[in-house]
This record gives C-alpha cells, sequence and structure tokens, in this order.
C-alpha cells in the first residue's frame, strides 16, 4: 500500500484558497505592508502559517507579533543548575511558568550566564526571534547585563537588584532575618552564630547583615568565631561548614542556634550534627534565611523564613511581560514580604 505524499503548501495554493492573486501574497509573505489591507495581509499570513508554508529566506522578523510564538527568556546567573536537587529557582520557575501561561506565553529556557557567550546572544536574538523579554534567576555579571541590555532592555531580576538597569524582584530579607531572630530570642537563645553560603553575591552580605541588624535589635550580637562563608549554598556547604566548627563544639561559647544562608545548607548542617551526636532542636537549633515547601517537608521540619519563591515567579512573570521600562529607563525593584515558618528544628536552648 502506497503512502499518498502530503501535497506542498506554495504560494499558488494560498492564493487558490483564499482567492487572492499569487503576487498579493508574495508581497505579503516578504514582509511589503505597502497599499496592502491590514485584514488581508494578517490573513494571509494566518493561514500560511497553519498550512506549514516555510519556505527558504521567509522574513519571520516581518510577520505579525500574534502569529509568532510568544516567549519570554530564562536565563540563570553562573552556577545555577536546575537538576540540583531542592533548588530554590526550581520554585520560582513553577510559579513562573504558571502566570506565564495564564497569560498565554510560555517560558524558554535559554541557558546559564557563563553559556550565553555574544554569538551565542546574537542567535538567539536573531530576526524573527520569539523572545518578549528576560528573567534571570539570580544575580548575574555587570559585563553579562550590558551585553543581554543591546539585544532587549526588557528584563527581570529575580532574587537580584540591578538598580537603574532591569526590573528585579525580591524578598524583603530584614523582614526575614528579623522575624529568625525574634523567634529564637523569644525562645531563650542568646548566642547565635551564622553559616553562609554563595558568598561572592550581594544576597549572601543582605542576609548577613540584616542578621545583624536583627540581633543588635535584640541586644545580641554575633561572634565572628561562629560566622562560616561558604562559595556555594548547597546542602554539602552546609555540611562542610558546620563540620569545620565541630572542634569549638565544646567551647562554654559555643552558638545554641545557627542561621543558615538558605533551606539547603540547613539539611545539610542537620546531617553533620546528627553524625556527632547532637540533636536538633534539643542540642542545636537551626533556622534558615529563606522559605520554601522543602521547610515543611524536611525531616524534622526546618524553621524558615523569607517570601514563597512561586510567589517570586508570579511577579516576575508579571514586570516581564509590562511594558514599563521598556527602552525608557523606568525599572521597578519588587519588593515581596516576608513570612516565618516554625518548624521542628528550632527549641529551647540547651541548659
Amino acid at each position: 500500500m502506497s503512502v499518498r505524499k502530503k501535497a506542498r503548501v506554495s504560494q499558488q495554493s494560498i492564493a487558490k484558497e483564499l482567492g487572492v492573486s499569487q503576487a498579493l501574497v508574495s508581497l505579503t509573505l516578504n514582509g511589503q505592508r505597502d497599499r496592502i489591507h491590514p485584514e488581508t495581509y494578517q490573513r494571509i499570513w494566518d493561514y500560511a502559517m497553519k498550512a506549514g508554508y516555510k519556505p527558504k529566506g521567509i522574513r519571520l522578523e516581518d510577520t505579525p507579533d500574534d502569529i509568532r510564538t510568544r516567549q519570554i527568556g530564562i536565563i540563570l546567573r553562573a552556577g545555577v543548575n536546575l537538576h540540583t536537587q531542592g533548588s530554590y529557582f526550581n520554585h520560582v520557575l513553577h510559579g513562573l511558568n504558571d502566570q506565564l501561561l495564564d497569560d498565554g506565553y510560555t517560558g524558554a529556557l535559554l541557558g546559564s550566564e557563563d553559556s550565553m557567550t555574544p554569538a551565542r546572544l546574537a542567535q538567539l536574538f536573531g530576526a524573527g526571534h520569539a523572545i518578549k523579554g528576560v528573567v534571570l534567576l539570580g544575580e548575574v555579571g555587570d559585563a553579562f547585563l550590558e551585553q543581554l541590555r543591546e539585544h532587549t532592555t526588557h528584563i527581570v531580576a529575580v532574587s537580584a537588584r540591578h538598580t537603574g538597569f532591569c526590573h528585579s524582584v525580591l524578598g524583603n530579607e530584614p523582614q526575614a532575618l528579623k522575624s529568625l531572630v525574634d523567634h529564637l530570642r523569644e525562645l531563650g537563645h542568646q548566642r547565635v552564630g551564622w553559616l553562609g553560603g554563595n558568598a561572592g553575591l550581594s544576597r549572601h552580605e543582605n542576609r548577613l547583615n540584616a542578621l545583624r541588624s536583627a540581633l543588635k535589635l535584640a541586644g545580641l550580637t554575633l561572634d565572628p568565631r561562629y560566622v562560616v562563608k561558604r562559595a556555594e549554598g548547597d546542602r554539602a556547604e552546609g555540611n562542610e561548614a558546620m563540620l569545620s566548627l565541630m572542634p569549638l563544639r565544646r567551647r562554654k561559647d559555643f552558638p545554641t542556634a545557627f542561621v543558615t544562608y538558605n533551606l539547603q545548607m540547613a539539611l545539610g548542617a542537620a546531617g553533620v550534627l546528627e553524625r556527632e551526636g547532637l540533636h536538633v532542636p534539643a542540642d542545636v537549633s537551626l533556622a534558615a534565611a529563606d522559605y520554601s515547601a522543602t521547610a515543611t517537608k524536611a525531616s524534622p521540619s526546618i524553621t524558615a523564613a523569607g517570601c514563597d519563591p512561586e510567589d517570586l515567579g508570579r511577579e516576575a512573570a508579571r514586570l516581564a511581560l509590562s511594558r514599563g521600562g521598556d527602552n525608557s529607563g523606568a525599572y521597578h525593584d519588587l519588593v515581596l514580604s516576608s513570612r516565618l515558618f516554625v518548624g521542628e528544628s528550632t527549641g529551647l536552648p540547651a541548659r
């Protein structure tokens, strides 16, 4: 049995189907709008795209916007991989994608900052591209941001602020850290340590400074002896950070509670304490300076404070789809309220 080959869609067949001249179809598909009625121009393009007309040399940059795929590009900061278990930005991406779909758009993962060469950017933003804006997950370098702005100024940074160069959506870090300190202080903790990650990023410094300010308001101080800063912010770094302090565990001034840079570091630290024979929270309390559903599902559940990362994603999508700031130089820094989740990892200090 022979399979009938599907007829090729041609300008002649389009013209015949729509009852117009082949010359008019040819002019339209080459982007010539002059003296062509807008409705006819749109109708020809609609039919051509649906019928699968894809000749060589088609001028996609001249197709009407509303018949092209509508996408928001997503770029990860250097060092971030979405396959990392429990990645905070996985939760952000979930909220971002949900909001984009609600608004008739799709998200396209373009890659990470360290893979975005000038040539790659030029390819992604070439003629006929469908990218209407870009969401950056995390803090990127100034040089990369400047390269990206050569292709689009409609950019939203999540959990990072590039004032005057793009929109941003952030959680209220001072509010989050104050709620953690207030919670620990109410339990009776007076010696608090810090396990920091992503030490090269402003996000780390913002959280550490917010912790110091909150402790000062509570009449407490942060002993530099118990401040650990790690290059990354994953579970392994939380493990290493706590492990580095174990030789000091028998000192009388050893903290009864630690605030960690994020949830993953808290989970890593909890594993070390368990292996060293210390119980959470009976011997040491742990609290994380960000929040996601991971906090509620861990065992023990982790006390955490921060805004919901899915909310960050949804607000980033809304900003990416807005027109404010595009080529106007007017950008918004949106700060979302934080929440405190009290889990099983904090309790009364050991006596």
